[in-house]
């Protein structure tokens, strides 16, 4: 049966776009039904796969937003303009159109509500789709888990879900935190720089909660967030990274 199971997360099938929601200028979300599709946890990804009329293939891994919960399965895509996929997704694909798709994919980057410990989750740009995957987990399940978001982003209009995050922060037990990198809304009195030491020493839970950590985004990121946790007294095993750098999109 676990041979099968796997088998099944390596077959690709053919994933109906039902709906595609702008994000912000350049990420959208594919709504996508799926015959057959298997389930997920929440902060896995699935490989996607286009081929050209003239049988040239391009495949690219995509977090995936939705939380294991919901009936469709969510996608939200970051157009590169020299990329070979994400510029058919975001801009070409249009409803009623069909994909292939690949997974879940992942098992390690992957969180489940049941620990009693709290969860910070650190994100920079399009890095926060896996991120609102488990946020999303905790909502549908009732969990009491808290958890801390981090979000860096160059501008106030770059912030992926921002309206799903401002609601976000007035539940209990759960902190959205932004930082802007390059430009910021008027009268703004939050952080306006890269995330660095000094910012999670204020944000993180305190080591001695024995906290897990999620960090998602840009290599360059990723790698000083993990660095600046374990400086500040994170176990290495307790955080997780998932990065993407610029590998053609």
């Amino acid at each position: 049966m676990e041979r099968a199971a796997v088998l099944g997360r390596l077959t690709w099938r053919l994933a109906e776009v039902a709906d595609i929601v702008a994000e912000t200028a350049r990420a959208a979300t594919l709504v996508l039904e799926v015959d057959g599709w298997p389930g997920h946890r929440a902060g896995q990804h699935v490989d996607v796969r286009l081929t050209a009329e003239d049988g040239y293939q391009a495949q690219r891994s995509y977090s995936i937003a939705s939380a294991p919960g919901e009936r469709v399965l969510r996608l939200t895509v970051e157009r590169l303009d020299d990329g070979e996929v994400s510029p058919y997704l975001v801009g070409e694909l249009r409803r009623g159109d069909s994909i292939e798709i690949r997974g879940p994919v992942g098992g390690y980057f992957v969180w489940e509500p049941g620990a009693a410990q709290p969860v910070l989750l650190v994100a920079g740009g399009s890095g926060v789709v896996p991120l609102a995957a488990m946020l999303r987990r905790r909502l549908e399940t009732g969990a009491a888990t808290p958890m801390k978001l981090l979000y860096s982003s160059r501008a106030p209009a770059d912030v992926i879900y921002a309206n799903e995050l401002e609601q976000l922060a007035d539940v209990d037990g759960i902190d959205v935190i932004h930082t802007f990198t390059r430009s910021h809304p008027d009268g703004w009195e939050g952080y306006t720089r890269r995330i660095d030491a000094a910012m999670l020493a204020e944000v993180a839970w305190p080591a001695s909660q024995g906290p897990a950590a999620f960090v998602c985004g840009p290599t360059r990121l990723v790698e000083a967030v993990a660095d600046g946790l374990v400086a500040g007294g994170y176990p290495p095993a307790s955080v997780r990274t998932e990065r993407f750098g610029p590998t053609g999109g």
